[in-house]
């Protein structure tokens, strides 16, 4: 009798030993998968897709177009290629065709489809004034001859900054000979308002539990200026920003670190 307590109890010690160890496994398992506040975050930026007005090559700033039929199809392949990326949050700029590109992104997003998209005015595209809904040739042909350079110079040269001041410049005439109150932005007001709206993203986001990963819809020139303004050596790629490229920035200690510029990797694995 003596014996078979005996044994009994090293069977209940040797129990007491095992519950304990799985509840300290489950506490560290617990731990590890806890949502924390990000050390560091990307920013994925994504440029809206083709829309009808693209199609059509007139100047789309603050005027919007829906996305064509095969805009939607390359958005829905980065979609796709971005399917495993968690985001703890979507922000897009207040355009349809911003809002529509990160809609159809977060829908092919297998583990962030319940994010709802927050829309913010200082992430839209450059304001073109009097030359919105005009052709681009129109007024880039414009912008060359006011920088003396030919279209073709122009072109391979083009910056945000030089672009946005020669466009105001043209644009108050215009303005003031048509009596239209709809200025084009200059490059200070546009970048003022891109890096303010960015700034606000980082810091709400850095306070946010979750993985650090953040998705924003955009337009290609705002993107460019953006990054232009975070990062002295950028340089716009010749012909700008491709529909539904991304660019990713990384934010940690207070520093921005440029990743990659108009990445169509996403798309391309999206359509495999």
């Amino acid at each position: 009798m003596k014996r078979l307590a005996k044994i009994l109890g090293i069977l209940m010690l040797g129990l007491l030993v095992v519950a304990g160890c799985s509840t300290g496994n489950r506490k560290k398992d617990d731990a590890a998968t806890a949502k924390k506040t990000p050390e560091e975050l990307t920013l994925y930026i994504v440029r809206h897709g083709k829309t009808m007005l693209n199609t059509t090559d007139r100047v789309q700033g603050w005027s919007d177009a829906v996305l064509t039929k095969a805009g939607e199809e390359v958005v829905t392949a980065a979609g796709v290629g971005l399917k495993d990326v968690e985001f703890q949050n979507v922000y897009s700029s207040d355009s349809g065709r911003a809002i529509q590109t990160a809609n159809l992104i977060v829908k092919e997003n297998e583990k962030s489809s319940d994010l709802k998209v927050i829309t913010d005015e200082r992430l839209r595209e450059f304001n073109f004034g009097t030359y919105e809904g005009d052709l681009n040739h129109t007024m880039w042909q414009d912008i060359a001859d006011d920088q003396g350079v030919t279209l073709e110079e122009f072109m391979k040269n083009v910056t945000p900054e030089s672009f946005a001041n020669s466009l105001a410049k043209l644009d108050a005439k215009n303005v003031e000979d048509a009596k239209i109150n709809w200025p084009a932005e200059d490059y200070k007001t546009i970048t003022t308002r891109l890096k303010a709206g960015i700034e606000d993203i980082v810091e709400k986001e850095m306070k946010n539990e979750g993985t650090g990963k953040v998705l924003i819809t955009s337009h290609g020139l705002s993107i460019s200026a953006l990054l232009a303004t975070l990062f002295d050596d950028f340089k716009m790629p010749e012909g700008g920003l491709k529909n539904a490229s991304v660019c990713t920035v990384k934010y940690k200690d207070g520093k921005y670190t440029l990743d990659k510029v108009n990445d169509l990797s996403y798309i391309e694995a999206g359509q495999n």
